[in-house]
Parts: C-alpha cells; sequence; structure tokens
C-alpha cells in the first residue's frame, strides 16, 4: 500500500506540475528564489541548511540524513506588472502613452519531492518542480494613431501594433538525485534530470513584416501558439561540515542545452535555441545553539550566457539570426541572509531577505516590456508547524517591493528618443506545504 500511494503521488504530482508548471515571472530574473515553503521562508537561503525532500532541487547533497519522506507544495504567485509610456509633445511614439498594465496575476507554482535513505551513508530523491517562467499579457484596446514621421501615420492596436501581445514561458524539472556521505564531514550529490518548456509569443506582427526585409524567416516569430522544447542536464552538490557549528554548501547545474522551439525560429537568436542558463548556488549555515541557525548564500545566474536571453535587443542581425537580437539580459548576482529559529518542539520560524541586480539594462527596455524582470529585494518568513512525528505543515510568504527601470523606445526601424517607457513590478507570493515521514 505504501508503494502504490507513492507511485500514485508521484504520477499526479508530475502531471500537476506539466500542467501549471510556472507560468508567471520567478523572482531572480525568472527564476524561483527557492523550491518547496521552508526555502522560500528563508529567500532560498538553505543551500548549506536543507531539511526536507525538496532540498534536492537546490542541493544534492542535502538529502542524506532526512529520512524517508514526501513533500509537497503549492505556491499562489502574484506578479503585478507593466509598463509606463510617456512621449514629448509633438513627436511620434511606437508603443502607447500612459500606464499599461499586464493582466493575468494570479499563478498556482506546485512542487514535488520523494526521498528514501538507503543506508546510514545514502540516499534517493525525486523532484518535480518549476524552475521559473515568464507570463504577460497585454490587451488589444490600445486602439491609437502611431506617428512614424511628422506627417505619416498609420491606424495601430495593441502594445506592438499588433492586437493583443504576450509571452508565456513554463519550465519544468523532474530530477533523480543520488546523494552519499564520503566521510563524516562531507556530503557529495548528483542531479541528473529532464527539462521541459513550452512557450508562445503573439502581437508581434510587426517585428515579424520588417524581418522578411532582412532574410529572417517570417511567420515564425508570433502568433504560432504553444511550441515545446526539452534538454537534459545535472545539478551537482556538496555539503561540508566545516566545524562543529559551521556548515558549507554548494551546487552547480551547467548551461542546459535545449532542443529548438521551431515555431519561434524567426523571434529567438539561432533560430529557435532557448538554453536554460547555468546556476552556481554557495552558502553557510552557522548553529548559534540547538534553537537558531543563521544562513548566508550567494547565487550567480548566466543569463548573458543564452544569446536568445542576453543578447543586447540592438544586435547587428535581425530576430532569429545567429547572433540575432535576444532580451539583453544580464547575469544575476544574488545575495541572501536567512534564519531559522526553533521556537519549541511543535513550532519552527523562518525569515530571510535576498538581494539582487536587475538584469535589464536602460537600452533594453522596449522589448522587455513582454519580460519586465526588474526586482530586486525579497522580504520572507514562514512559520512550520509539527501536528505529529509524522506530519508537519509549512506556510511561506514572499514580498518584492516595486523597482522600475526607464529606457528610450525602441521600434522596427530603430530608436525614438522623443519616448520613454518605464517597466515596473512588484510581487506577492504565498506557499503551503506539507511533509510526511514514512515509519513515524
Amino acid at each position: 500500500m505504501k508503494n502504490i500511494s507513492l507511485r500514485n503521488a508521484l504520477m499526479a504530482s508530475a502531471v500537476v506540475c506539466l500542467v501549471y508548471g510556472a507560468p508567471a515571472f520567478a523572482t531572480e530574473g525568472y527564476f524561483q528564489n527557492g523550491a518547496g515553503a521552508k526555502s522560500k521562508a528563508v529567500a532560498g537561503a538553505d543551500v548549506a541548511a536543507a531539511d526536507d525532500a525538496m532540498g534536492a532541487s537546490l542541493n544534492p547533497a542535502g538529502i542524506v540524513g532526512i529520512g524517508d519522506e514526501l513533500a509537497l507544495s503549492a505556491t499562489l504567485f502574484n506578479p503585478v506588472r507593466g509598463f509606463k509610456g510617456t512621449t514629448q509633445t509633438g513627436y511620434p511614439s511606437f508603443t502607447p502613452n500612459g500606464k499599461v498594465e499586464s493582466s493575468l496575476n494570479y499563478f498556482p507554482v506546485p512542487a514535488f519531492g520523494y526521498v528514501r535513505q538507503l543506508d546510514d551513508m545514502s540516499a534517493f530523491a525525486v523532484n518535480v518542480y518549476g524552475n521559473g517562467g515568464m507570463t504577460t499579457s497585454y490587451n488589444d484596446k490600445l486602439a491609437r494613431t502611431v506617428y512614424t514621421s511628422p506627417t505619416t501615420s498609420m491606424p495601430c492596436e495593441g502594445v506592438f501594433c499588433g492586437g493583443k501581445a504576450g509571452v508565456n514561458l513554463t519550465q519544468l524539472f523532474v530530477s533523480a538525485t543520488y546523494a552519499r556521505k564520503l566521510n563524516d564531514k562531507v556530503t557529495v550529490g548528483v542531479s541528473p534530470m529532464l527539462a521541459y518548456q513550452m512557450f508562445k509569443a503573439y502581437g508581434l506582427g510587426m517585428f515579424d513584416q520588417m524581418g522578411a526585409m532582412y532574410g529572417a524567416t517570417p511567420g515564425h516569430m508570433t502568433n504560432n501558439g504553444f511550441d515545446d522544447s526539452h534538454g537534459f542536464g545535472v545539478k551537482l552538490g556538496l555539503e561540508a561540515k566545516l566545524t562543529p557549528n559551521l556548515d558549507f554548501g554548494i551546487s552547480y547545474q551547467p548551461k542546459i542545452n535545449m532542443s529548438r522551439f521551431k515555431s519561434y525560429s524567426g523571434l529567438f537568436a539561432d533560430r529557435g535555441d532557448f538554453d536554460i542558463p547555468d546556476d552556481l548556488n554557495v552558502g553557510f549555515a552557522y548553529k548559534f545553539n540547538d534553537n537558531t541557525k543563521l544562513l548566508l548564500a550567494y547565487r550567480h545566474i548566466g543569463y548573458s550566457d543564452v544569446g536568445a536571453i542576453g543578447n543586447a535587443t540592438n544586435a547587428p542581425a535581425w530576430f532569429g539570426m545567429p547572433g540575432g537580437p535576444g532580451f539583453g539580459w544580464d547575469d544575476v548576482d544574488v545575495y541572501k541572509l536567512g534564519v531559522i529559529h526553533k521556537l519549541n518542539d511543535a513550532i519552527t520560524l523562518r525569515g530571510g531577505i535576498s538581494s539582487n541586480n536587475n538584469p535589464i539594462g536602460e537600452e533594453d527596455v522596449t522589448l522587455n516590456i513582454l519580460a519586465p524582470g526588474v526586482q530586486k529585494l525579497h522580504l520572507a518568513g514562514g512559520v512550520n508547524y509539527k501536528t505529529s512525528d509524522a506530519n508537519s505543515f509549512d506556510f511561506g510568504i514572499t514580498y518584492s517591493p516595486e523597482s522600475k527601470v526607464r529606457g528610450v523606445e525602441v521600434t522596427p526601424a530603430g530608436a525614438n528618443p522623443y519616448h520613454t517607457n518605464e517597466l515596473y513590478m512588484h510581487q506577492l507570493e504565498v506557499t503551503f506545504g506539507w511533509v510526511h515521514k514514512f515509519g513515524k
């Protein structure tokens, strides 16, 4: 019965994650700031202090010694994002004036983890989770007249004169982890993984028409519904006890080479290539006493090494071509601080804060109306309530105050110094989790 229940839970969780993935902006660029309620409650600072089955998604070495358990979590994510356009009086503009906000503001983000201790020195885990994603949807009620010069005009609907506009990127990971203690102080882990992506874009017809003039692939840039891609990757992890009270953790996921989005080979550089950036996490956990730990962590996400994301929006080639434009994102560096305090045998409190650079520069603002991942600060907290030796429940909340970046409008025909766009976003997410320990 235990095996049947576990298999059913795994299958159901995989289906739910596949359906929902993470079709929204995550918080560190477009990556999540933790997987599961415990990690999110410390802003993802628990690289050296994972203590449930979701820990393998952050550091594969963290699963030895936590016991046989199942962890489920669900996040309700609320990103409020959009832009504000401003045109100098008497001059033309391509994108709208005034404040324009994206719809689709609530997203469910599920996650699943299962750990089995093989012996005192090793453990195995399976995890299904959304790594991140991005979604925007701007309505087609923005009808206006666009002046391409002081004397030439054309009718326009939507943000980019192509009607309703937006993108939807969803990423799903399924990993199998093996971790082993090498000795009393060092544990290593490895997580081979399957990565799956879904993407669609719409409302970019003006750019698509211009692409035919530059030898691109018209008809493969916008309004083609969902396309998918897949790839195989790996995450490596290590935990080390430096002193009786100080633990060190590190994990690294190299860039994952994904199959191309063929339906969007006219949008993403190199004919639809959209790889998953490399991801490095380093952390320390200091134990003050039996009840309190302080967590420090650093994360680096290599967005600039993926052409579709990192190439400049004004790259000297058209969309979809080798070396063509991307979204102009810089690498993201994140610094995190967290604390875990055991209040009593039933209640454990968590809190965290993280700070990172904004990956979008002022020169790349216009295209990033589709992907305004400008967040820089995250405040997190949560509580774990243990109802029995076998079951506990988690609650986590993260708030990211509004961040902005402003830049000159860039049209399909070039820059327009008389109009600026200001991207903005603020976020709130609430996560609930349940952990069941077998044999208790």
